[in-house]
């Protein structure tokens, strides 16, 4: 029987296989152009292309493709086969060096926010060495960026692979200052913890909500939700337990570390959780996942849900960024150590981020904008629309002694003991874990909650990694030619700490108290709609800040305002429509089959006995009558909102009338259609209800 070491990462193209399949020469070339970004030389490509051809051939593929991240917000692949004529008629296996590096999809259906006319169709993609190639359904799959003909990048590795290089180049600078000159990179790693939902496949395809929206539009409250807390960690059920052992074969195979598996808060709602990776391994990683989260489902009879909120009345679901730096040597930039106080190092980079995530506050919150998410954040089971910064009791302490130039007086270690002899003693954590925060320091990292599970990482590493560099360079231009170095680091902490004090909140974070501070005292921003926070990306500052990195140029910036906020209305469209549809073929046939047996009850009853009241009949065919016309009314304004929002041409415009107009329209209807189930036979009620979605899984 094979273990999981055996078997780990075999479907990948990894460091043990180069090792095994190049030659010296042409693997240290490799690396160095992979650890220490040099160019990659022809004869490489060449070589490592027909290695890599040799080893995917050998393991069963028939195809290769460039695998890439289009701002669609899932993965791109085009396929061709490794064959080649042969004289005799015959064919070869061939795989070059340059089909290797560098491809060219038709890009023209791809969304470029106005950085393309539709005609101009051509775009490359282009091998990402530091990611490394794997082998999915028999194709060699090859991580590559992608950009149009004119150079802009129309995906979302790019910009993350500019902004990871972006804060390396400051970090670097700060390092030297404290006498690291031996370090030659700074990479910032992830671990996202993936939320998500299993329900039966049989039931999800007799829900067109569920199908085209990927959530429930329709749904009655059942007689039991999340109230009892009893699904939380609780004993995972047999059919979900050979989903999760199946998922993480697939997954392991594929070098992703898979580590953690639990049931979530809601009912039929459940979390995976990887080991951390370089952010832009674990972008990929993520992306993979969620896919094979899917197809996996699929083989056990169930549909894997990745949507925020799928489901009213219960938790929705996150992604959490788990972010931190660290050095090649190892070294983790973010570890306090014993006494934080005197980690000079430590503070300096501490008070980097919590001045970017101040300054930077309106691009952390539009980086997990999605029509989705925004069902989810504030509503007391997701941080608040609000950014804000849990550092716990220590740090917070450290800081405060630093403004105040008073003593730090260092919290002793606090030793568990829990009255029974048999338990061990242990050491308790110098802070509390704070849940209601959207950005969490957790002991050598910092939490980022706002993710939504269906998002891609890539959007919120790309504004944290630029954000951090920006107060790192700030720093260094500050730093670099001063005399006393050591007075001037203090000064800099100390003002940093004054400056951004305002962002940093260890209380509770669902607290509608807070809500009034942040905005009315602190001055903090609460974006709460995609449509609030996404204009804020074309802010003088912002705009500023990543073109002066590179990271994005300002087309790039204006395509992606543009993008966004254009799927953020599609997507509400198709729900809109769906709701209409349902409502129109679905609902009202089925109230209305309802009441028609109602009232051949009613009629019959008083033919046999007409002295009967029929009272019970009576009341509720006129429940169901009046139903049904709330139903037809709010139909018919969805309706009429829908067609008017499709004669905006503006997406500003258009983005803003569906928050201000559509969902109200749709909250409307799903009221009606919601007390109108709770009074409908259940024979009768045409799609399966919430009940046997949340516990149909056994």
């Amino acid at each position: 029987m094979k273990t999981v070491s055996d078997y780990f990462g075999s479907l990948v193209f990894d460091d043990r296989i180069m090792k095994s399949k190049l030659s010296a020469d042409v693997y240290r070339s490799l690396k160095k152009t992979i650890d220490e970004g040099a160019s990659l030389k022809n004869d490489v490509a060449n070589a490592v292309a027909s290695a890599m051809k040799e080893w995917a051939i050998e393991h069963g593929a028939t195809h290769f493709t460039h695998w890439f991240q289009p701002l669609t917000g899932i993965t791109a692949e085009k396929h061709d086969s490794f064959i080649s004529p042969a004289p005799d008629g015959g064919v070869i296996m061939e795989f070059s060096g340059k089909e290797l590096i560098k491809g060219e999809p038709d890009a023209s259906s791809f969304p470029s926010g106005g950085l393309r006319a539709t005609f101009e169709a051509r775009g490359y993609t282009a091998w990402d060495p530091t990611s490394y190639a794997f082998i999915k359904d028999k194709t060699l799959c090859i991580p590559t960026a992608f950009c149009s003909y004119g150079g802009e990048a129309l995906d979302k590795k790019t910009p993350l692979l500019r902004s990871m290089e972006a804060l390396n180049k400051q970090a670097l600078r700060i390092l030297k200052l404290f006498g690291r000159d031996d370090v030659k990179c700074v990479r910032t790693s992830v671990g996202p913890e993936q939320e998500y939902f299993l329900v039966d496949k049989e039931m999800y395809e007799k829900r067109k909500d569920l199908m085209f929206c990927g959530r429930t539009l329709f749904g009655a409250k059942p007689p039991k939700g999340q109230e009892m807390d009893d699904h939380y960690f609780g004993v995972i059920k047999p059919r979900v337990a050979e989903y999760m052992a199946d998922l993480n074969e697939e997954l392991w195979k594929l070098g992703i570390l898979a580590k953690t598996e639990h049931n979530e808060v809601a009912p039929a709602q459940h979390e995976l959780a990887p080991i951390y990776a370089t952010t832009n391994i674990a972008t990929d990683h993520n992306q993979i996942t969620m896919e094979i989260m899917q197809k996996v489902a699929s083989k056990h009879g169930l549909v894997c849900l990745l949507h925020e909120k799928p489901f009213a009345g219960v938790n929705g679901s996150g992604k959490h960024n788990n972010w931190s730096m660290a050095t090649d040597k190892g070294d983790n930039l973010l570890t306090p150590g014993e006494t934080p106080y005197e980690n000079a190092q430590f503070l300096l980079f501490l008070c980097a981020v919590i001045k970017a995530v101040d300054d930077y506050q309106d691009l952390l919150r539009l980086s997990v904008a999605t029509a989705g998410n925004d069902h989810r954040l504030g509503a007391n089971e997701a941080p608040p629309a609000v950014i804000s910064m849990f550092l716990g009791d220590e740090l917070t302490a450290v800081l405060k002694a630093i403004e105040n130039d008073t003593p730090y007086s260092n919290h002793e270690k606090t030793v568990m003991k829990l009255g029974v002899h048999v338990l061990p003693k242990f050491t308790r954590d110098t802070t509390d874990r704070n849940r209601t925060s959207p950005f969490a320091f957790t002991g050598n990292k910092f939490e980022f909650r706002m993710l939504g599970s269906s998002n891609s990482i890539a959007c919120a590493n790309i504004m944290l990694n630029a954000a951090v560099a920006e107060s790192l360079k700030v720093y260094a231009d500050r730093l670099e030619n001063v005399e006393d170095f050591e007075t001037a680091l203090h000064d800099m902490i100390k003002k940093t700490i004054k400056d951004h004090k305002r962002i940093i909140f260890n209380g509770n974070g669902y607290d509608d108290a807070w809500i009034k501070e942040a905005t009315e005292k602190r001055g903090l921003l609460n974006l709460k709609t995609t449509p609030d926070a996404l204009p804020t990306i074309l802010e003088k500052k912002n705009v500023d800040m990543l073109t002066s990195h590179k990271i994005f140029s300002k087309a790039e910036i204006q395509s992606r305002y543009e993008i966004t906020l254009d799927n953020y209305s599609k997507q509400v469209n198709i729900e809109a429509e769906t709701m209409v549809d349902m409502a129109r073929k679905e609902i009202l046939p089925a109230i209305e089959s309802y009441a028609k047996d109602i009232s051949k009850t009613l009629i019959a009853k008083t033919k046999v006995l007409p002295e009967l009241p029929g009272k019970y009949e009576k009341n509720l065919i006129s429940k169901l009558s009046a139903y049904a016309d709330g139903i037809d009314s709010a139909t018919s304004e969805l309706e009429s909102a829908i067609i008017e929002f499709k004669a905006i041409e503006d997406v500003t415009e258009a983005a803003n009338f569906i928050r201000d107009v559509i969902l109200q329209k749709m909250a409307e209807l799903r009221v009606v259609c919601d007390e109108a189930e709770a009074v409908t036979s259940e024979k009768y009620w045409p799609f399966p209800t919430y009940d046997k979605l949340l516990f149909g899984v056994r």
